[in-house]
């Protein structure tokens, strides 16, 4: 299952990236588009790795950790079953990772400190934003 709080299990999930991804390239319109690669098989095996044997449309999202907008990669350690609920769940992550990656391409934030900061805990940068009590 995944990890307390809404994280992920970080013996599953530490996070990958692209180690040749800049700023300047996820900055870039449509890059996220021409990276993203998880087939079917792959997901199937990070919600075996998860412990998940069954799950309904929409109760999980197999999602990248350190997000492809930060240049995080396709590999299995950066994918993770994420939850829609209870909240936050991965409709807010997904807020996270538009915010970081404003953050990069606004020159506010450097690539590195984005990804340590989703992969480290994206609970907390949801907190910082804003985002409802939990």
């Amino acid at each position: 299952m995944p990890g307390p709080g809404g994280l992920q299990d970080k013996q599953c999930t530490p996070g990958a990236i692209f180690p040749d991804a800049t700023a300047r390239q996820i900055c870039r319109s449509g890059y996220s588009k021409s990276v993203r690669n998880v087939p079917v098989s792959v997901k199937n095996q990070v919600y075996a790795e998860y412990g998940i044997t069954h799950h309904s449309t929409g109760q999980y999202e197999v999602d990248h950790l350190i997000s492809l907008e930060l240049g995080g990669s396709n590999d299995i350690a950066n994918l993770w079953p994420e939850a829609a609920s209870p909240t936050p769940g991965f409709h807010q992550k997904d807020q996270v990772e538009n915010y970081l990656h404003d953050q990069v391409c606004s020159g506010k934030m450097d690539l590195r400190t984005a990804q340590t900061k989703i992969a480290t805990d994206w609970l907390s940068v949801y907190k910082q934003m804003g985002g409802s009590s939990y």
